[in-house]
């Protein structure tokens, strides 16, 4: 009949005994620990409860939550009844601390592209320590062995034991030193292997949202770009916010920026998909009312529930660069610099809805005069919606955004420099970090330095970030 196994614990039970403890000891000889309870106490400055297991089956009854170490006779059976070292069975040669925190590897481990190490000719007397350590992966565990067996003590802690103790060298100061020594150093294992564990999860995170970011497609446009982004979720690279640039075959560059409503994980993958399904129906050749309501089916089969909405401003520059198309779902409408005038917001009165709000919307497209030179800012409402004022009672809103960047076009900022600035300054009036995702996108166009290029421009860079930091789109100024 198979050892029924335990509920464990989520945290060690050091954490919460308030400085008892409680020792389960695991011999089939009942006068074979001659400890008493009175004599651990008095060693260990601190109350102790000892349970005693004949077998493991038993031991598996015992063994609950409160159980702060486990002291194990190496020389138990595997199945109850009998003395004697135990049988080798399959489960002899297996290592076993279940969440792989103990010291050892284990004896049926090897690193990648090695050979498997031999199991060990000792294996069999190890049985019952591997099977308490499938059974009991966040306990601490003595193994006792008999007197000078080093060798065995040695291979005991190398699978996962904590610590050994010799039975003849047994005393209540020596076992309390043990008992509390092995308590926490299990203990700084799991923490260690938590740690491990969350840094690992941290940088596949990392890597996979690095690998969502969108890599804009512009060769060939003479038009400069720049980008930041800032998620609101705190050590996040993604959010909920979403943009993307493209120039299709015609020579005409489609420019988008949105924002999902909501901050979490689940808004910042329905982002992405949005963005993807936006550059492929864009690379498809549709714009505009179509494009946009086709948007609107990917939304509504793709979100998990009713409410969730997404705002959205395209963005279609002729190849000439000279006229754009402008289409608004929702969204806050562009801010449009020309060269020596100040920078003014983009019509927005013939918007639609947001996406996923009115089954049946349609986007009408707006036909908006660049001119010759110009820098043309998209945004999300993260950067218009931070606090100013005294004790935060206002919010920077459009009027306050278009303020800011003038001011810092008097200084002569663009690009890179201007972006930066302007994000710098909301947080600054803002009084802090900004709870909301942000996201900033600059196209720009000047003939004279694109006359300098050949009619080309440098080649575009991915999107690359840190976490917790804006994220840069670079590319050479033109």
């Amino acid at each position: 009949m198979p050892v029924p196994v335990p509920q464990q614990r989520s945290a060690p039970a050091a954490e919460t005994s308030h400085g008892d403890l409680t020792l389960l000891v695991i011999e089939d000889d009942p006068a074979g620990t001659t400890i008493t309870v009175p004599e651990l106490s008095a060693a260990a400055g601190t109350r102790v409860r000892i349970r005693t297991a004949r077998n493991l089956t038993e031991a598996a009854r015992l063994l609950t939550d409160d159980v702060d170490c486990i002291l194990l006779d190496l020389a138990l059976p595997l199945t109850g009844g009998g003395s004697g070292p135990a049988t080798p069975t399959a489960e002899a040669g297996t290592s076993g601390t279940g969440t792989g925190t103990g010291t050892g590897t284990g004896a049926g481990t090897a690193d990648s592209g090695s050979p498997p190490e031999p199991v060990s000719e000792r294996a069999g007397e190890l049985a019952a320590l591997t099977h308490v350590l499938g059974i009991a992966p966040l306990h601490a565990v003595l193994a006792l062995t008999a007197q000078d067996d080093t060798e065995l003590a040695a291979e005991a802690v190398r699978v996962g034991a904590q610590d050994y103790l010799f039975r003849g060298e047994l005393d209540a100061r020596v076992l309390s030193r043990a008992i509390r020594y092995a308590v926490e150093r299990k203990r700084a294992d799991i923490a260690q292997h938590q740690l491990t564990e969350s840094r690992l999860r941290a940088q596949e995170n990392a890597r996979l949202e690095r690998g969502l970011l969108p890599t804009p497609l512009l060769d060939g446009s003479g038009l400069s770009f720049a980008a930041r982004y800032r998620p609101g979720r705190s050590r996040a690279l993604l959010g909920g916010d979403f943009y993307d640039v493209v120039r299709t075959p015609d020579g005409t560059v489609h420019a988008m920026i949105g924002d999902v409503c909501g901050h979490g994980p689940d808004e910042a993958a329905l982002g992405v998909e949005l963005r993807i399904a936006w550059r492929a129906l864009t690379l498809a050749g549709l714009c505009g009312d179509e494009l946009l309501s086709t948007l609107q089916q990917v939304l509504e089969h793709e979100r998990q529930s009713e409410e969730i909405f997404a705002t959205l401003c395209t963005v279609d520059i002729a190849p000439d660069g000279r006229r754009a198309g402008l289409c608004l779902a929702g969204h806050p409408a562009p801010l449009l610099a020309r060269h020596g005038l100040p920078a003014r917001l983009l019509p927005y009165q013939d918007g639609g809805p947001a996406l996923g709000l009115l089954p049946r919307a349609r986007w009408p497209r707006r036909q908006v005069e660049l001119g010759g030179a110009w820098s043309l800012m998209m945004y999300t409402d993260g950067l218009i919606e931070g606090r100013v004022g005294t004790g935060g009672s206002e919010r920077l809103g459009q009027d306050g955004m278009v303020a800011m960047v003038n001011s810092r076009l008097e200084q002569g900022l663009a690009g890179e420099e201007l972006l930066e600035a302007a994000v710098a300054e909301v947080r600054e009036l803002n009084g802090g970090e900004l709870t909301d995702d942000v996201a900033v996108l600059l196209l720009g166009r000047d003939p004279e330095r694109i006359r300098r290029w050949g009619g080309s421009a440098p080649r575009s860079h991915p999107a690359s970030s840190v976490a917790g930091r804006p994220l840069g789109v670079q590319r050479p100024p033109l």
